[in-house]
């Protein structure tokens, strides 16, 4: 989605490789690194040796005993947050400066075995030697990422008539840290046409800023 993450300091990005099941749920928000998270909820990896800059170093967490302690996250995505083989979990996780903190943030993004849909999306923020959840978006299928600082969030739009494969089209995002929490910045809204050389598929047509 992002043309460029400057302050992306040390991404971990994963996303699933997994067999049909899962929620059913059709694929949709933007493309991503195939790699594939495996986390157990047994709390933080060993501290890396990446820091953020003029920050602390880097510690990776575990990102899906963070969601699954985590009050804010709904008991239907704590539920449906099972490992699609083995120990490989349907979770994206990056860090980054976004909150002004000097120890990295963290944004999760849980997604769906059967087709890797954005389920919802997190930022943790460091509160001591915990994190604090200070953003959340449950409304799939949506997912977010860091860009030059800011969170942006990608969300595709459907009409009634819409096949779950191709939306009538996407909004794209943008949230800055104000000292206490995210508000709107930007708002990118794209439209599709779908009938293109004869298929029917996604093509963008329009896009409009709010």
């Amino acid at each position: 989605m992002s043309a460029g993450t400057v302050v992306l300091v040390g991404t971990a990005v994963f996303a699933v490789g997994c067999a049909t099941g899962g929620t059913g749920l059709r694929d949709g928000g933007p493309a991503r690194t195939e790699a594939v998270a495996k986390a157990t909820p047994s709390g933080p990896a060993p501290e890396e040796s990446a820091s953020a800059a003029s920050g602390r170093p880097l510690k990776k967490v575990d990102p899906v005993g963070l969601l699954m302690k985590d009050p804010k996250v709904s008991s239907e995505v704590k539920r449906d947050l099972k490992p699609c083989s083995g120990k490989e979990y349907p979770v994206d996780v990056s860090y980054g400066r976004i909150t002004g903190s000097p120890v990295v943030d963290i944004v999760v993004n849980v997604l769906s075995c059967a087709d890797a849909l954005g389920r919802g999306t997190y930022v943790y923020r460091a509160d001591g030697a915990t994190y604090e959840n200070v953003f959340s978006d449950e409304q799939p299928p949506v997912y977010a990422e860091i860009d030059r600082g800011d969170l942006v969030v990608t969300k595709q739009v459907y009409g009634k008539s819409d096949a779950l494969a191709f939306p009538s089209g996407e909004d794209v995002i943008t949230y800055r840290w104000n000292g206490e929490k995210f508000t709107e910045q930007d708002r990118v809204h794209s439209e599709y046409s779908n009938v293109v050389d004869g298929g029917v598929q996604p093509a963008p047509v329009t896009s409009q800023k709010n």
